[in-house]
């Protein structure tokens, strides 16, 4: 079982996690921010995870250091589910359609954090939480699980669908990149004979 269960508090966050990579999609996410909640429930069924999060932020604030510390725990529980990643086949991608909006997520889990995001949204906000930190999630999720990210929204017109779209697109790549390769005998799929 690749599991991962800890917590992270700081003065602004106190978070904890639990996530089970080779799960059914069960989902129990509670930070205070109900479409931040929407999105990690659509997250962990589409990529087939059991994520258990709770999240307690200064969202009187803003919602940014909530969003932004979700991000770095959640790509944190990826990687040390992961472990050394023997065998798991690496790479993956996804398009989703959401409605007029379409996806598409690439992810390596080489052990290199690096984003590349391209997206043009309508609106400053999707109920209380600013357009731009969803980018922002993105590249923080990137940099704790250590994965290369690339995000782009093809076309779209509603803000809320595009960002559906991309988390849906991410859990699926993801659920693609963390599958056990069989064929590669626990194996670490490098050249190098490492990931980093």
């Amino acid at each position: 079982m690749r599991l991962a269960e800890f917590s992270r508090k700081t003065a602004e966050t106190d978070i904890s996690i639990s996530l089970n990579l080779d799960g059914v999609g069960k989902a129990d996410i509670h930070t205070g921010l109900g479409f931040l909640d929407h999105l990690l429930e659509n997250f962990a069924l589409h990529g087939l995870f059991d994520l258990r999060l709770q999240a307690q932020g200064d969202l009187h604030v803003d919602p940014h250091h909530t969003v932004e510390d979700v991000a770095l725990v959640l790509g944190s529980a990826f990687d040390r589910a992961l472990g050394e990643r023997r065998g798991i086949v690496r790479m993956g991608d996804s398009f989703v359609p959401m409605d007029e909006a379409l996806a598409h997520v690439v992810v390596d889990l080489s052990g290199r954090p690096y984003t590349v995001i391209q997206v043009e949204w309508k609106t400053p906000a999707i109920a209380q939480i600013p357009t731009s930190l969803f980018p922002h999630f993105l590249e923080s999720f990137a940099v704790t699980a250590r994965s290369n990210l690339h995000a782009r929204l093809l076309y779209g017109r509603d803000d809320h669908h595009q960002a559906e779209a991309l988390f849906k697109a991410l859990a699926r790549a993801l659920e693609k990149a963390t599958r056990i390769d069989p064929r590669r005998a626990e194996r670490i799929p490098s050249t190098k004979g490492a990931l980093a």
